[in-house]
């Protein structure tokens, strides 16, 4: 078990929550998390934020105000 420390896990953070780190750096962040509250809650904020971009882009517009949307475009 090794703890990387606060700076460390907070510079990776964003690759650690796309799994983009090598698999030592991960468990390191990892172990970091298990015992650091403030990081623990970075980490969260970080998923919750990643869950609603990913549910946001699924998304469809409506077809009538994509409708009006290009048809605004096609008047400039």
């Amino acid at each position: 078990m090794t703890d990387c420390g606060c700076d460390q896990a907070k510079a990776e953070l964003e690759e650690y929550l796309h799994r983009e780190l090598s698999e030592q750096d991960y468990r390191d962040v990892s172990d970091h998390l298990e015992s650091c509250e403030d990081c623990s809650a970075e980490h969260l904020v970080g998923v919750t934020l990643t869950l609603k971009m990913q549910k946001a882009c699924r998304e469809v517009a409506p077809a009538d105000l994509k409708a009006a949307v290009l048809a605004a475009l096609g008047e400039h």
